[in-house]
C-alpha cells in the first residue's frame, strides 16, 4: 500500500506500545491478552482520532481552510481532538453536538465539555436527538462562507476514506511490532462506531495479507448495517491507499450483542469491563467506545469463541476524559 505519497500531518509520535496485559488474562483464563495503546497518541489526550486528524488536516490545509467544522454527540472524543488539531495548526474550529439525551450538555459539565472550553471552541451548536448532522454542518459551513471564512467540514469520528488512512497506516505498524516482538496474533478486536478505525484496520490488515481475523464490538449499529457500511468504506480506503485487491465481505466481522440501549448509554456489562480493567491493569476505559468493546471482549473469551490460548489483542482508541461525565455509571457494583 502507498501512503508516503499522501499528505499528511504528524500528531503521532512514533508508534504506540503493544503491551501485555497479564493480570487480564490470568483473570479470564483464556488466551494471553495485548494491547495496541493508542489512547497515549498525541493531542489533548489521546485517542484514535488522531490519527485520521493527520489526513483530514493536511486536506484542510491544502484546500485554504481557515475553519474546521466538525460534529459528534456531547462528550465526543472526536470533537475533541479536532479542535485540538485545529488549535495547533491555527485554525478555527466550530463544533455541532448532538443531545442525544435532552439536557445532557452544559458548557459547565466535565468530561470533554470541559475540555471544548479549556480548547477556546469558537462556537458550539447544539441540536436535538435525530438531527441531519451533515447537514447540520454545511449550515454551519455555509454561514462561514457568507462571513468570509473557508470551511473545511470534517465527517464525524473522522471517518471517510481519507481519515481511514490513519488505521491503514495503523494496521502497518501493528505488523511491523508484533513481527519485531516476535508476537503472532491470533485476533484482533477493536471498537466498531462510524467506522473509519475498523474500516481502516481491515484494509491495512487484507492489503498486507495479514492473515489475522478481526471482530469489531458495534457500539451503535445493527450488525448487518454495519457490515454493509464498512464493507464500501473498506474498498474506498483500500483504492485510495493504492491497493491492488478488493477486501472481500468476508473480511468484516461486527457484533452487535453490547450496544445495549443505544450509542454511549450505559449498560452494566461496560461498567463491569472498565472496573476489570482499571483494577487489573491500571488501564483506563471509557464509556461509549473501549468500555463496551472491553465487555464484548470478556463476553467472547469466556463463551470461548477467542479460543484458550493463543494471543488475541484489543485496540485501545481512548476517550478516557468522556470518564468524569458518567462517574455514577462507572463506579456502578456489578449485578450480582
Amino acid at each position: 500500500m502507498h501512503l508516503a505519497r499522501i499528505p499528511r500531518r504528524r500528531y503521532t509520535h512514533g508508534p504506540t506500545p503493544i503491551e501485555h496485559l497479564p493480570r487480564l488474562s490470568e483473570h479470564l483464563a483464556g488466551p494471553q491478552i495485548y494491547i495496541k495503546r493508542d489512547d497515549l497518541l498525541g493531542l489533548a489526550a489521546g485517542g484514535n482520532k488522531t490519527r485520521k486528524l493527520e489526513f483530514l488536516v493536511a486536506d484542510a490545509l491544502a484546500s485554504g481552510a481557515n475553519t474546521l467544522v466538525t460534529t459528534g454527540a456531547v462528550q465526543s472524543n472526536h470533537c475533541r481532538l479536532t479542535l485540538a488539531a485545529a488549535v495547533k495548526e491555527g485554525l478555527r474550529c466550530r463544533l455541532v453536538l448532538e443531545e442525544r439525551v435532552a439536557g445532557s450538555y452544559s458548557p459547565d459539565a466535565s468530561g470533554n465539555n470541559l475540555l471544548f472550553h479549556l480548547l477556546g471552541v469558537d462556537d458550539v451548536t447544539v441540536v436535538p436527538a435525530g438531527t441531519d448532522l451533515d447537514a447540520a454542518m454545511q449550515q454551519v459551513a455555509d454561514q462561514i462562507t457568507a462571513d468570509g471564512g473557508k470551511p473545511y467540514v470534517v465527517p464525524g469520528g473522522g471517518s471517510n476514506a481519507l481519515g481511514a488512512l490513519g488505521y491503514v497506516s495503523c494496521a502497518e505498524e501493528m505488523l511491523a511490532q508484533t513481527s519485531d516482538m516476535g508476537l503472532p496474533l491470533d485476533h484482533i478486536v477493536c471498537a466498531s462506531g462510524s467506522g473509519g478505525t475498523h474500516a481502516g484496520l481491515v484494509a491495512g490488515l487484507y492489503g498486507n495479507q495479514a492473515g489475522i481475523p478481526l471482530t469489531g464490538i458495534s457500539v451503535r449499529a445493527e450488525r448487518a448495517a454495519q457490515e454493509t457500511k464498512l464493507h464500501t468504506l473498506a474498498n474506498a480506503t483500500s483504492r485510495l491507499a493504492g491497493a491492488e485487491r478488493e477486501v472481500p465481505a468476508d473480511a468484516i466481522t461486527v457484533r452487535d450483542e453490547y450496544v445495549g440501549p443505544g450509542y454511549s448509554l450505559p449498560t452494566p456489562e461496560m461498567s463491569a469491563a472498565i472496573q476489570l480493567f482499571a483494577r487489573t491493569e491500571g488501564i483506563l476505559l471509557d464509556p461509549v467506545y473501549t468500555g463496551k468493546t472491553a465487555a464484548g471482549l470478556v463476553d467472547l473469551v469466556r463463551t470461548g469463541e477467542l479460543g484458550s490460548d493463543g494471543n488475541v489483542l484489543f485496540v485501545h482508541t481512548g476517550g478516557s476524559p468522556a470518564l468524569y461525565a458518567y462517574q455514577d455509571v462507572v463506579l456502578a457494583e456489578p449485578d450480582e
